[in-house]
C-alpha cells in the first residue's frame, strides 16, 4: 500500500447555510486552515438570513460538493413553501416569511442550479460507507434529535438504507452517537444560527478518516463569525426581529414547537 493511501485526512461537512453568508465564510477558512481534503454541504443554503445570491459564490468557489436540502428543492422548484416539516401555526408563520423573502431574493441561475442538486451523497472511504442526508435517509424534512432518536431506530436505518455512517443535519441542533458496533450518526448542527444554546457561535464536523485502521472519527467545530454585522444587514432587508434576536442572543425566537422537551428545556424558554 502506497504511503499516500495509508494517511489519515479529513473532510468538513455542514449544513443549514441559512443566507448566512458571513457564517459559511467562517467556516470555509476554518476548513482550509485544517488542510481538509473536501467540503460537503448538507443543503438548506437559504431561509433565515439576509442576501441568499452571496452564499453560492461562496460554495462555488471553495469547490463545496452540495446536496439538496427540503428548502432548495423548493427553491429551485419555485414551490410555494419551504416543505420544512413544522406543524405549529406559529413556526410555519416564521418559516412562511423567511421562505417567501428567499424565493423573491434568490436568482433565477441559482434557483436552476438547486433544482439539480441530488437529494443524497454517498461516499466508501476506509472501508466505511458514509450516507449523507438531509433530515434522514427516508425523508428530507424529517428531525432527528438525540432525545427522541431511539437506538433500535438507528439500527433499522444503518442496515436499510446499507450505510455504517450517516450524517444529517434539518435539526439545527448538532450531536453525534456512536453505537455499539461502532455505526455512528451525526447531526452535523447549522451554520445558519446558534443551536438554542445560548452562545452566538455555529457548527459543523470534521470526519477524519483512516484507511490504515479502516476506521472513520467525528469532531463537532464551534465557528465564530460576525453575528452584529449580520444582524444589521437582516435588519435592513426587514426580516423579523424575532430572527435577529437569536442572531444576537443564541436562543431561538421561532421553530420551538417542533424542539422534544429535552431540547426544549436546554433553552430560555
Amino acid at each position: 500500500m502506497k504511503q499516500e493511501e495509508q494517511a489519515s485526512f479529513t473532510i468538513a461537512v455542514f449544513g443549514g447555510c441559512y443566507n448566512n453568508y458571513l457564517a459559511l465564510q467562517a467556516t470555509l477558512d476554518d476548513a482550509r486552515r485544517r488542510n481538509v481534503r473536501s467540503i460537503y454541504c448538507l443543503g438548506d443554503m437559504g431561509g433565515f438570513g439576509p442576501h441568499p445570491d452571496r452564499v453560492f459564490p461562496l460554495l462555488w468557489e471553495h469547490n463545496v460538493i452540495c446536496m439538496q436540502g427540503n428548502y432548495d428543492h423548493s427553491i429551485g422548484n419555485r414551490l410555494t413553501d419551504c416543505a420544512c416539516g413544522y406543524t405549529d401555526p406559529r413556526d410555519n408563520y416564521y418559516a412562511q416569511i423567511s421562505y417567501d423573502y428567499t424565493l423573491a431574493k434568490t436568482s433565477d441561475h441559482y434557483k436552476d442550479w438547486l433544482r439539480t442538486l441530488p437529494p443524497s451523497i454517498r461516499l466508501e472511504v476506509a472501508g466505511q460507507r458514509i450516507l449523507m442526508a438531509h433530515g434522514s435517509p427516508r425523508r428530507v424534512n424529517e428531525f432527528l434529535w438525540e432525545s427522541t432518536t431511539p437506538e433500535p431506530f438507528l439500527n433499522t436505518l444503518f442496515a436499510h438504507y446499507e450505510a455504517d455512517i450517516i450524517l444529517c443535519t434539518h435539526t439545527g441542533i448538532h450531536w453525534q452517537r456512536i453505537l455499539p458496533d461502532e455505526r455512528l450518526l451525526v447531526n452535523v448542527g447549522a451554520i445558519g444560527r446558534p443551536p438554542n444554546d445560548g452562545r452566538t457561535t455555529v457548527w459543523y464536523a470534521l470526519l477524519t478518516v483512516s484507511p490504515l485502521h479502516k476506521k472513520v472519527s467525528c469532531e463537532l467545530v464551534p465557528v465564530i463569525y460576525d453575528h452584529e454585522r449580520l444582524t444589521e444587514e437582516m435588519r435592513q432587508e426587514h426580516l423579523p426581529e424575532e430572527f435577529v434576536e437569536t442572531i444576537l442572543t443564541g436562543w431561538w425566537t421561532t421553530c420551538l414547537e417542533i424542539l422534544p422537551s429535552r431540547e426544549r428545556a436546554h433553552g430560555q424558554w
